[in-house]
């Protein structure tokens, strides 16, 4: 028998691994499975659990929502083992423009000037070329995304011998602190973690009041429209208009049969709810007026198809942390989609939550360390998405010339504008 008060004993003890890291991850989209694939990989002990309401016979790949994502996100999941190269449409091009009218120069300018002043447009472009590297970020769907991620993780857990776990089909009814640490998880079976993740977000409209709330009072129409014209195949738009912007993403090839020269492209189109310019129209006439507000470089508009309404808003938690649960991408921030930038943000989350957390010796300091890490990059962004999204709303006199000379200011000036470009593939870092 071994003598509890022996000092060779305790010190054996005190080199004994801890106990595995039980974590639940609530949610299992793309920032969701994403963390629990890189929690297995890094964590070599832990024990990973993924709840998601959806049946378990849902063809999760035929959702055809479309999603932007940067360079950082697909280098991310390039490492995962799940990006579906083939389906996803390159982003080589962003070229962001103000809609006229806009701002007007002095005719009486030094000399010096006037050959600037008459190539100053309201507008930025943004190139994978000048970047130096392929591609500035891609396209594809919901499902073609969420699809290889799941079957990833479900791969996972068959060859983990039960200490990974997919649940689908078993929403999570509630969580609840624990004395001394962890989180109590209700999905029909109370069951106790060490972490729990909540990466279920859900749209602004349907979701829980949060510390930092605003509603825009915007709508967002999504759907498929169909272009014609010289454009190249990887180039992104947003034109700001005086009711909201309007952004156009490159899809991939149309089907076979449609017609020669022909593009397709995802749109946004943001307007005020509360004197909605699109809700009453017919397809001709949305065709019509939306081709009065995009870019002639966008090519012709020729088709837009079924449009869904989404409301628009600002809903973000104080912090990631509270106690032992944490709230990634838009289960923390749901933000106006004026940048594009909510998935690639949540991922950012996953990454920080895992790497901080690796081989930590005390769990809650490592996750008031990630609260931290995080701030600058979230509020950052959140703050950037909120002035943009409210500046739509006021009526000051000279501020859509204010947009445009910022834009023409970033065009010339190419550091500023390759600070723009990274932080647009790879987050504040």
């Amino acid at each position: 028998m071994t003598d509890a008060t022996d000092p060779t004993s305790a010190a054996q003890d005190a080199r004994q691994p801890p106990p595995p890291l039980r974590l639940a991850v609530v949610g299992a989209g793309p920032v969701g499975l994403a963390l629990a694939l890189l929690a297995a990989r890094q964590w070599p002990q832990a024990q990973v659990t993924v709840f998601d309401a959806r049946p378990a016979d849902k063809d999760v790949g035929a959702d055809p929502r479309t999603l932007a994502l940067s360079l950082g996100s697909v280098q991310l999941l390039r490492q995962l083992g799940v990006w579906p190269e083939a389906q996803a449409q390159p982003i080589t091009e962003v070229h962001v423009s103000q809609a006229p009218p806009t701002f007007s120069l002095p005719t009486d300018l030094p000399g010096l000037l006037q050959p600037l002043a008459r190539g100053l447009r309201p507008e930025v472009r943004l190139t994978a070329a000048e970047q130096g590297v392929a591609q500035l970020g891609a396209v594809l769907s919901y499902g073609q995304l969420v699809a290889p991620l799941q079957a990833a993780w479900a791969a996972v857990a068959a060859a983990s011998a039960g200490r990974h776990v997919l649940r689908l089909g078993q929403p999570v009814q509630g969580l609840k602190p624990l004395p001394g640490g962890g989180v109590e998880v209700d999905a029909g079976v109370a069951e106790a973690f060490d972490l729990a993740v909540i990466a279920e977000g859900g749209v602004f409209a349907d979701q829980s009041r949060k510390a930092v709330r605003h509603d825009y009072r915007q709508t967002a129409w999504v759907g498929t429209v169909t272009l014609e014209g010289e454009a190249p195949a990887g180039c992104a738009f947003e034109r700001f208009t005086r009711q909201g912007p309007v952004a156009l993403l490159p899809l991939p090839p149309a089907a076979p049969g449609a017609p020669d020269g022909c593009r397709r492209a995802s749109l946004v189109w943001c307007v005020p709810c509360d004197d909605d310019p699109v809700a009453a129209l017919d397809e001709a006439q949305r065709r019509h007026v939306l081709a009065s507000l995009l870019p002639p470089e966008a090519g012709r508009l020729r088709a837009v198809g079924p449009l869904k309404a989404f409301a628009l808003g600002l809903n973000a938690e104080a912090s990631l942390v509270s106690g032992r649960t944490v709230r990634i991408g838009n289960a923390a921030q749901t933000l106006h989609p004026v940048a594009g930038q909510g998935l690639n943000l949540g991922l950012r989350d996953a990454v920080s939550l895992v790497r901080s957390l690796r081989g930590a010796p005390d769990l809650d300091a490592a996750l008031r360390r990630v609260a931290w890490e995080r701030a600058p990059d979230r509020w950052g962004l959140i703050a950037t998405t909120d002035f943009l999204a409210r500046s739509f709303t006021w009526s000051w006199p000279g501020l859509g010339a204010a947009r445009g000379l910022g834009l023409a200011a970033l065009q010339a000036l190419p550091p500023l504008k390759g600070l723009l470009a990274r932080q647009m593939m790879f987050g504040r870092r």
